[in-house]
């Protein structure tokens, strides 16, 4: 198994029950496993989830992105991203590249996928345009 259950089982809960605002999952360096890095409590925001990611190492992250349409509709929409920043190792930057697709095909309705090397190609405002 390359997943360890416990992420499933965040993506679920985060999901169906909404107690989760975003899930940042890591690779293992050891095991080469795929394993909940931190959860975002429901309160948290997409800033929250920025600020919580690495520097100079890869992650994966799925955000829930609570709307209000135009017709004073609420929505929400799954956001995967990869963050792949410059400064991370090339094995990393590998290693999270072909890992991604395994990854997507378990989380089951994701709405939109982003990928960033730095922050200003993940920022609030690509989020908000994805959903326009």
């Amino acid at each position: 198994m390359w997943m360890l259950e416990d992420c499933k089982r965040s993506f679920m809960e985060m999901k169906w029950k909404k107690v989760h605002r975003y899930i940042v999952f890591k690779i293992e360096e050891k095991s080469k496993k795929v394993a909940v890095d931190k959860v975002g409590a429901a309160g948290e925001t997409y800033h929250d989830l920025a600020a919580s990611l690495p520097e100079d190492d890869c992650r994966y992250a799925v955000f829930d992105f609570d709307y209000v349409t135009v017709d004073n509709c609420r929505m929400s929409k799954l956001f995967f991203i990869t963050w792949s920043p410059e400064a991370s190792r090339i094995r990393e930057k590998m290693m999270y590249a072909t890992s991604k697709s395994g990854l997507r095909r378990v989380l089951e309705g994701i709405h939109y996928e982003l990928q960033a090397t730095d922050p200003t190609e993940m920022g609030f405002d690509k989020i908000q345009d994805r959903t326009k």
